[in-house]
């Protein structure tokens, strides 16, 4: 008996010891598992972190870009040149008067044409004709395009400030973030949630267009909705709906290519529309909605008072806004600039529309310009306080202890916003009372981030709804999705690092005083951080951007190694060849102001003059004697004439090893 015991004993523990390693076999797995999802993860946020940066870089540039414009038009000896789109308020506006009541009604629709023709006032069967039209990639005549333009003035002028609704006409109320041009996730936000209508609302915050390829689409749906349902569709603001941003950012070009002929009287239309868009939606008198945030000044009676219109672009702003522009500048400046930066500023970060409160306001129309400037401008923050906005380099950041403020004096509950890129398509801060909403999936690159919109029932509670446009991503796997992203992401970024050679060789090389052409990663890190100001965890990027020598210094020259500009011509030094690099999006801006027949082509004059007011004005310092032989020997057929786009190709970042993989 007590042989079968021991027996029976020794057989059951097999069975044991197989369980003990499929558990450990199990756990190994797991944790492989977690370790590896960590890691693509890890990938995923700093690739995304990578493109933000770059975003709120450009728009730096901008801002900074915007003082040139006042100056140009103030210096320039042929100020006409420009007039055009660059034109007061008061002008602009009875241009556009006149424009509508008489030059649409003179356009003739060929029987060619197979698009929607729209009949006013615009019925639920027009705004069909124009879902399917653009579903299938047909364009809507410029006669309708201006008419319809004119019609949803008509409208917006009628509108307050602030809208103000209420959830007991609807059961719930749908409110969107920034579509930038992407048509297909507003085809897809109304196949989910339904077309508007008397039982279906829907907000809009903003940031229609730039970007994408489909702007003029996105407001043509929009703007037909709200001709139809003026009660149920509703439209803020946001800091794109400006002609001047428009410029850089592509939809000023893209309204160019759609309507050639037209484009000019369109961009007139749509510069005065964008003036009439509401600021603001509050609804229930709970929750307010606006596009980018609020400051410690932010005056919601002041904003619901002032003359909306008359700001035709914050990119301008009042008179003595620009008197006090230069103390600003060296105020930023000193706080900014590193030691490297500082010695050889080419003033690419450090001149910014300061947020309200950096200047003592003198008069209403400076008041009036930075409450408009915040709300379109500023982003929420963890930290208590209200600061000026030096990423973006306009606005504010804003702390729990300024919403708490603004929530208390104006008894509300929720502030929603949108202007900021989120990678699930919405975040919710300050102890849930701001939520930031973004619809514009893959904004970044295909697979960056989903899109999602809000739907706010009677009891004001936030119901998220997810999505993503999918095309090729469903077809990939986690591992190839990032990888997808994370490349894109190091492109640009090489690119920006290549725009910067000069001043980051000049700064490497103080580190490196025996000239072995090897920092260590620490100062290469605190290099790479003070000449481009990405806030970027550099020392974790490096492995993807130089190269490690086996006695533990980084390579510092590597980082340029699978870069060249594209196109090289013998003329160019290197110094004017990097700085054409590095200004190639401010000098396209310039030359849409100053190309008035949109053909493409400029003067050899009046580039020359364009680019000598441009530098003269960041204070690079260019020989001109070797600008000038570069314009001549880029008017390949010497006619007097450069072709702008192939100049900028030629400054344009290209990637060695891509190029040879793809050759």
């Amino acid at each position: 008996m007590g042989s079968i015991i021991g027996t029976m004993g020794c057989s059951s523990s097999v069975p044991d010891r197989r369980s003990e390693k499929v558990i450990r076999a199990a756990i190994l797995i797991q944790n492989w598992y977690r370790f590896t999802k960590a890691r693509i993860e890890m990938r995923r946020r700093y690739a995304l972190s990578i493109f933000q940066s770059i975003e709120y870089a450009d728009e730096q540039d901008q801002l900074q870009l915007s003082d040139f414009f006042t100056f140009m038009l103030d210096h320039c000896t042929h100020p006409d040149s420009a007039s055009h789109i660059v034109a007061s308020p008061g002008a602009s506006q009875a241009v556009d008067e006149g424009l509508c009541l008489t030059e649409f009604e003179k356009i003739d629709v060929p029987n060619s044409y197979h698009g929607p023709r729209l009949s006013f006032p615009l019925t639920v069967e027009d705004a069909n004709a124009l879902l399917h039209a653009f579903r299938n990639e047909q364009m809507l005549h410029a006669r309708y395009v201006m008419q319809l333009l004119c019609e949803t003035r008509r409208v917006l002028k009628e509108l307050p400030n602030i809208t103000r609704l209420s959830t007991s006409y609807s059961k719930e109320i749908t409110v969107c973030g920034d579509l930038h041009g992407n048509l297909d996730d507003l085809l897809l936000i109304f196949y989910k949630n339904g077309l508007p209508s008397e039982q279906n609302c829907y907000v809009f915050n903003g940031d229609f267009v730039d970007r994408g390829k489909n702007s003029m689409e996105i407001l043509i749906i929009l703007f037909a909705f709200l001709l139809i349902y003026p009660n149920d569709l509703h439209l803020n603001r946001g800091n794109h709906e400006d002609y001047i941003m428009n410029m850089r950012y592509g939809f000023t070009k893209e309204v160019w290519k759609k309507y050639k002929d037209y484009s000019k009287q369109i961009l007139c239309l749509l510069q005065d529309v964008f003036s009439w868009l509401p600021l603001a939606t509050i609804i229930d008198s709970k929750v307010l909605i606006l596009h980018g945030g609020i400051s410690n000044t932010t005056d919601l009676d002041l904003l619901n008072a002032l003359e909306r219109n008359k700001l035709k672009s914050l990119m301008r702003p009042p008179k003595s806004v620009r008197d006090g522009q230069d103390q600003v500048k060296e105020t930023v400046a000193t706080t900014r600039a590193s030691k490297h930066v500082a010695k050889q500023n080419l003033a690419g970060k450090t001149q910014h529309i300061p947020s309200a409160g950096t200047i003592e306001p003198p008069d209403p129309a400076l008041e009036e310009w930075k409450q408009i400037l915040d709300i379109l401008w500023s982003d929420p923050r963890s930290q208590n306080g209200c600061t000026p906005n030096k990423r973006r380099g306009g606005g504010c950041c804003f702390g729990p202890d300024v919403t708490a403020k603004l929530f208390k004096r104006y008894n509300l509950k929720m502030l929603i916003r949108s202007h900021e890129f989120k990678p699930e398509g919405y975040e919710i801060s300050h102890n849930g009372k701001v939520i930031t909403i973004f619809s514009a999936s893959n904004y970044y690159d295909e697979g960056s981030n989903r899109g999602a919109y809000i739907k706010l029932n009677p009891e004001l509670i936030p119901r998220f709804v997810q999505y993503q446009v999918s095309k090729n991503t469903c077809r990939k796997n986690l591992q190839e999705r990032v990888s997808t992203i994370e490349s894109s992401a190091l492109k640009s970024l090489r690119e920006k690092i290549y725009a910067h050679r000069s001043e980051l060789t000049s700064a490497f090389a103080q580190y490196d005083l025996g000239g072995t052409g090897r920092i260590s990663v620490n100062d290469w890190a605190a290099v790479m951080e003070s000449v481009l100001q990405l806030e970027l965890p550099w020392r974790m990027l490096r492995p993807q951007l130089a190269l490690m020598n086996p006695d533990g210094g980084v390579d510092f020259m590597s980082c340029f190694y699978d870069l060249k500009m594209g196109q090289p011509i013998k003329e160019v030094q290197p110094a004017l060849a990097e700085t054409l690099c590095r200004y190639r999006k401010d000098l396209e801006t310039i030359f849409n102001i100053i190309d008035k027949d949109h053909s493409g082509l400029i003067s050899l004059e009046e580039f020359g003059q364009m680019w000598k007011l441009f530098t003269s004005h960041l204070g690079i310092d260019i020989c001109d004697k070797s600008f000038d032989k570069l314009v001549l020997s880029i008017d390949y057929n010497k006619d007097g004439h450069i072709d702008f786009n192939e100049f900028l190709e030629a400054f344009h970042v290209v990637h060695r090893l891509e190029k040879k993989a793809n050759s």
